[in-house]
């Protein structure tokens, strides 16, 4: 009875402190150890779909790889074939191939091979009709992503070969609206669209009442998966991308692995898990014009009407250049996130502005609790290497007071920041038990912003070799 006594302090007790956020030392591990421990079981949950030895050539389906004809329905016929004969890889040999929305089935590997392109059409009207969808986390009808699932499984966007989204400054980016991007006075933009459709979220307008797609113009993402399961996207390149890139919505047992993203066009998200459980992104770099990972689970009414986390999040060896931020969680984490653990990755750009990124303000609301760094070299950020930030966007002016808590940041070093650490809550919300051990930041040219913080704790950190 009393070795099941032991056993039992051992393994439920630092749960219990990871629940309540107690920073005391349970048993055996720490606090952090024990967050840590966490991931093997994670990652055991975490299995890439595996496919019938079959391929189904695209060229088979009348696709030609010259760049100019386009393979839109060549691409849906070997889908269709692929799904109906139980699986299999729809195979894009050498050569650039344009196409419109591919639509993914069931047990269908999407497989561009080395030496090859899926471009994909300027065209918008190959982005029709429309589907369900979400834009920067609320539901709509949109024109599709490029590569859209929809309620399906086993799935995956596999190959060393390249999908080039064909955005710049003369097409997608000038509908941000802002002339940076390409945009001219006189041409359409999203902001009315934009606002329109953040109105029907508050007002709880159904989700088939807002249709947008021809005649509008909300950019779509490039790869989104929605109410899927069992997902692998695995050796592709991605570049020039309307906005976010890989968005898995709602889905669960999500791998992403050994991509490259390349993008720098407005809102750029290298890979935007959202509402989504067991994710695992390793060995990708991202080198992007905004966030290169960004953890959300939907925006303001929509998130908390759906009210599905972000969790059980693993990003190991990954490389972050350009990015407004290496790893990030908001803004859009209105239906909550916990449990990320981001580990062994290298951070280097100076147009890199942070590494570790919480970003909210209560019209999001939302807790973002459980969040794990071990092992990341930083380079140079151009702002803070850990920035927590409750008053992000429009501030502090709605009724969702957010709670940020238990977050453990362990061996992390950087070469050159402005900040080290800024964290800046609510008087009424102050982000708590913030852990930092065996850190060191160079080259930092300001001090700490800390604002509304309670249980922070810094063990062998130093900055700018003085220990703090």
């Amino acid at each position: 009875m009393r070795n099941d006594l032991r056993i039992t302090y051992r393994y439920w007790f630092p749960a219990l402190c990871l629940l309540f956020g107690f920073t005391v030392a349970c048993g055996p591990t720490t606090l952090a150890e024990a967050g840590w421990d966490q991931v093997p079981s994670i990652l055991s949950q975490i299995i890439p779909p595996i496919f019938p030895d079959r391929d189904f050539m695209i060229t088979d389906y009348g696709a030609v790889g010259d760049g100019r004809s386009d393979c839109s329905e060549a691409i849906r016929k070997a889908i269709a074939a692929c799904h109906a004969a139980g699986g299999g890889r729809v195979l894009v040999p050498e050569g650039v191939f344009m196409t419109g929305a591919i639509h993914l089935k069931s047990n269908v590997n999407l497989h561009i091979s080395e030496n090859a392109t899926l471009l994909f059409s300027r065209d918008v009207a190959k982005y029709l009709p429309v589907v369900y969808t979400r834009f920067e986390g609320v539901e709509c009808l949109n024109y599709s992503p490029f590569i859209y699932a929809f309620e399906q499984e086993n799935i995956a966007v596999t190959g060393k070969g390249t999908l080039d989204g064909q955005a710049d400054s003369s097409n997608w980016w000038p509908w941000t609206g802002d002339s940076k991007d390409g945009w001219q006075a006189g041409q359409p933009q999203q902001g009315k669209d934009r606002d329109e459709l953040m109105l029907m979220s508050d007002q709880g307008i159904p989700i088939e009442d807002r249709v947008f797609g021809e005649g509008h113009f909300l950019r779509v993402n490039f790869v989104q998966f929605y109410r899927s399961n069992n997902i692998l996207v695995e050796g592709v390149t991605i570049r020039r991308s309307p906005m976010w890139e890989v968005h898995p919505v709602l889905c669960e047992n999500v791998t992403v692995r050994d991509i490259t993203v390349t993008s720098h066009g407005p809102n750029n998200d290298g890979c935007n898990p959202e509402s989504s459980r067991n994710v695992l992104i390793k060995g990708c770099l991202f080198d992007t014009g905004d966030d290169c990972i960004a953890i959300k689970s939907g925006r303001n009414g929509d998130g908390r009407r759906i009210s599905i986390p972000s969790e059980n999040i693993i990003i190991q060896e990954c490389k972050m250049r350009d990015g407004h931020g290496g790893v990030v969680i908001g803004s859009e984490m209105s239906g909550n996130c916990r449990n990320v653990f981001a580990e062994d990755c290298i951070m280097d750009s100076p147009n890199l502005e942070r590494a570790l990124r919480i970003k909210t303000n209560s019209l999001r609301g939302g807790i973002v609790e459980n969040i794990y760094m071990r092992n990341v070299t930083v380079g140079k950020v151009s702002d803070a290497v850990i920035r927590i930030y409750f008053n992000y966007a429009e501030g502090d002016v709605g009724e969702h007071t957010p709670v940020v808590r238990n977050v453990y940041v362990q061996n992390v070093t950087s070469r050159e920041s402005c900040y080290a650490l800024i964290l800046d809550g609510y008087a009424r919300s102050p982000i708590s038990n913030v852990n930092l051990e065996d850190c060191r930041f160079e080259g930092v040219a300001q001090k700490n912003i800390i604002n509304h913080v309670v249980g922070l704790r810094l063990k062998k950190v130093y900055i700018n070799g003085k220990l703090q």
